[in-house]
């Protein structure tokens, strides 16, 4: 087995699009800790985010947001905001798996504000559409619309749905 951290990062990658998302986890963790002892702590935030993403879809939320806390902080020191605008992501995505929709809601905003300030439209638009639905989850119909209308107009491109889409909801205030 290797403990190469870039080799540890492929098979996680190569597990990961085979679907064994366990074994992708294990992987990036691996990886961050190899990348970490080697003092690269980017790239071992960059591996814990992605230990995140594959516990969420191994339906392990708990676990996947434990991976991804603190390593926002970790871009912030870098001035990465797309990574740390994506770190948030990966923390509001396992809180809303926790039904924890506050908080989700509250890093999903955050994230949507550091994909603005780095000109990551789409990356935005898509926090947006899933702090839009936490608001519809919970009832709140108005701001959710309100949200949902924000990730439209990050979109450059709408597609024929999304202007559709926000055609209709012009006329929910």
């Amino acid at each position: 087995m290797s403990t190469d951290p870039a080799e540890l990062d492929a098979q996680g990658k190569r597990a990961f699009a085979n679907k064994k998302y366990d074994e992708a986890a294990g992987y990036f963790r691996q990886a961050a800790e190899g990348y970490t002892l080697g003092r690269a702590g980017l790239l071992a935030a960059e591996m814990m985010n992605n230990a995140s993403v594959a516990l969420l879809q191994a339906k392990k939320p708990q676990e996947a947001l434990d991976a991804a806390l603190g390593t926002d902080e970790t871009f912030k020191q870098a001035n990465d905001l797309k990574r740390q605008a994506m770190a948030l992501g990966n923390q509001a995505a396992a809180l809303e798996e926790l039904k924890r929709y506050d908080e989700a809601l509250k890093k999903y905003e955050l994230s949507a504000d550091f994909f603005k300030e780095a000109g990551e439209n789409d990356l935005r638009a898509l926090v947006m559409k899933s702090a839009a639905g936490i608001k519809l989850k919970t009832g709140k119909i108005t701001e959710s619309a309100f949200k949902m209308m924000g990730s439209l107009d990050a979109k450059k491109t709408p597609g024929f749905f999304e202007r559709i889409l926000k055609f209709i909801l012009r006329f929910i205030k």
